[in-house]
């Protein structure tokens, strides 16, 4: 696992959409397309703001969804409202290169299994995803891979419900389809995350985000988020 620390959210940003236009070109010229899993928060919109302006093979980009809240279309609460905005409106990207998960069901348990199987018509089975772009909570969790819940157990399925979290049950990629994929980026940012980032580095176990593989994986975070953490690379 590699950690980089930079001064502030949109250096960090700035860096991430660097770093998944490269593997977006990389995985383009070896197979034709790029399969990217995308998760939210406030410095994960101005990394795809960034993005939209950097070579990209846009025809080949397929955006998947890490996570989201159980909750109606258009919702502030929804990952996706924010994906579409930053993306469509600013990239050359067709709206159907973006896979939602299908939250919107009735049935929630449905729409994780119809979200299973959109992985593996789109990723093979089992699924491998090109990059999975993760972030932090100060509690450790990552995705929707909340301290606590269930779902950590979940080994037989890619896709899966949580319990209520903030206010919302969510559906979540799980730990065997994260952990499979080519390169992991993290994107961590601010002060109350100094905690939790420090868990992450030395893969403690007792937090969610330390059962996520190191190889192939990357940590981009800011100073504020690093605290003493020293910069460089960790084993």
């Amino acid at each position: 696992m590699q950690l980089e620390v930079l001064a502030d959210e949109e250096e960090v940003a700035r860096r991430a959409a660097v770093i998944i236009a490269e593997h977006a070109r990389a995985a383009f010229e070896a197979r034709g397309r790029f399969l990217v899993a995308l998760s939210g928060g406030h410095t994960p919109w101005i990394m795809l703001r960034m993005l939209s302006k950097l070579e990209v093979p846009w025809g080949g980009v397929c955006v998947l969804q890490v996570d989201e809240r159980i909750a109606p279309a258009g919702d502030p609460d929804r990952n996706l409202t924010h994906l579409r905005e930053t993306l469509l409106e600013n990239a050359p990207i067709d709206p159907a290169q973006i896979y939602p998960i299908p939250v919107e069901m009735a049935d929630p348990q449905e729409a994780a299994a119809e979200y299973s199987w959109t992985l593996e018509r789109v990723a093979g089975s089992p699924s491998i995803i090109d990059l999975v772009h993760l972030g932090l909570g100060p509690d450790g969790h990552t995705a929707s891979l909340v301290p606590g819940d269930p779902v950590l157990q979940v080994a037989d399925r890619d896709v899966a419900i949580t319990g209520t979290y903030q206010g919302r049950k969510r559906i979540t990629l799980t730990y065997p389809v994260i952990n499979r994929a080519r390169q992991i980026l993290w994107v961590v940012t601010g002060s109350e995350k100094v905690r939790a980032l420090g868990q992450l580095e030395s893969a403690d176990l007792s937090i969610p985000g330390g059962w996520i593989r190191r190889n192939q994986s990357l940590i981009l975070a800011d100073q504020a988020a690093a605290g003493a953490i020293d910069r460089g690379a960790f084993a």
